[in-house]
């Protein structure tokens, strides 16, 4: 019965993953054009 536990673990973790990359990649935006628009005031 081991194998249900990889069976649901690994799609979970590799979906916490990808998720966490694009929580990631969306706050580094949003920082991003943050310092755009202070430095062009």
């Amino acid at each position: 019965m081991w194998y249900f536990a990889w069976l649901l673990g690994l799609p979970l973790a590799a979906a916490f993953a990808v998720l966490n990359a694009m929580w990631y990649e969306l706050m580094d935006d949003a920082a991003k054009k943050r310092a755009a628009g202070a430095k062009g005031k």
